[in-house]
């Protein structure tokens, strides 16, 4: 599975952004997908996943209330759109995906992941 993150860009505080992720090479509805992100010097962060079916929605508690992860599985695309955007949500943000069985236990570990795509930046200044 190949995964195409695009969307970044730089943005003042309090805008938008919608990060796109399209996959190829695989069945997308078979995948859990996920959303990290990477600031410099820091350790990858999860930010929000979704079930293959998109019936369970997970985010970090910086995300809940600002993010919304969603995905059309007839465009092989999982979304995340980014609201109140703040400068310490700049980061290279990254799409993942995930056929683990034990997803639901370990959502948020970027090692249940077995793909990930290239990354997109996010700047958001003040």
């Amino acid at each position: 599975v190949q995964l195409q993150a695009s969307g970044g860009g730089l943005v003042q505080a309090g805008g938008s952004l919608r990060l796109s992720c399209t996959a190829s090479g695989g069945t997308f509805s078979n995948y859990h997908m996920g959303w990290f992100r990477q600031a410099p010097g820091k350790e990858r962060q999860f930010v929000a996943s979704i079930r293959s079916a998109g019936f369970r929605i997970f985010y970090s508690e910086s995300a809940k209330g600002r993010f919304a992860i969603s995905r059309v599985n007839a465009k092989n695309t999982v979304y995340l759109q980014m609201n109140s955007l703040k400068p310490e949500d700049t980061a290279n943000y990254y799409c993942a995906a995930s056929s683990s069985g034990y997803y639901s236990a370990a959502y948020s570990s970027d090692t249940t992941y077995d793909y990930w795509g290239q990354g997109t930046q996010v700047t958001v200044s003040s």
